[in-house]
């Protein structure tokens, strides 16, 4: 391993790669969340009439399940009420 002859301390190369591989992910890291300001700025954002419509139709879509399921459940359990 890498070796201080000064202080006399020596260092084992796995504690070697470790702390050069933290200096590298330190890097990687950096680049990645100035790619993501760099991305962020390339969004199109919805206006708030786009926002209130698309909100509009995931409420709506989710009623409709929940009905679909709650009928199909109902008829179901029905089923069963009769069979047993």
């Amino acid at each position: 391993g890498l070796q201080n002859r000064r202080l006399g301390v020596r260092v084992p190369p796995d504690v070697l790669l470790k702390l050069l591989r933290a200096g590298i992910m330190k890097d990687k890291i950096i680049a990645f969340f100035q790619d993501v300001v760099k991305e962020m700025k390339k969004v199109t954002w919805p206006t708030m009439d786009e926002l209130k419509e698309s909100t509009y139709v995931v409420i709506v879509s989710c009623l409709i399940i929940a009905a679909f399921t709650y009928v199909i459940d109902f008829i179901i359990t029905q089923l069963f009420k009769g069979i047993f």
